[in-house]
């Protein structure tokens, strides 16, 4: 996953750091850019937080960066 790469670039991260961040090692970090391993949904939405992007961005799904706004629900009941 490139975008995981240059995200952490942008955000002069280095694997240990931001495998520190996650709670796992550099090598994950380095499987997980090098496309090896994918990242499991609840990582993805960590990424995003970090990153202050969407999972979809992560995953190559769009080019807009900005994260998604939330949608508030009216509950009726």
């Amino acid at each position: 996953m490139q975008r995981i790469k240059e995200l952490r670039k942008e955000k002069s991260m280095n694997q240990i750091a931001l495998g520190m961040e996650l709670n796992f090692s550099q090598k994950i970090i380095s499987e997980y850019e090098n496309g090896k391993v994918e990242p499991s949904i609840t990582t993805l939405k960590k990424l995003a937080s970090i990153f202050n992007t969407s999972v979809d961005y992560i995953l190559e799904l769009t080019d807009v960066t900005e994260p998604y706004k939330r949608k508030t629900v009216n509950k009726k009941y």
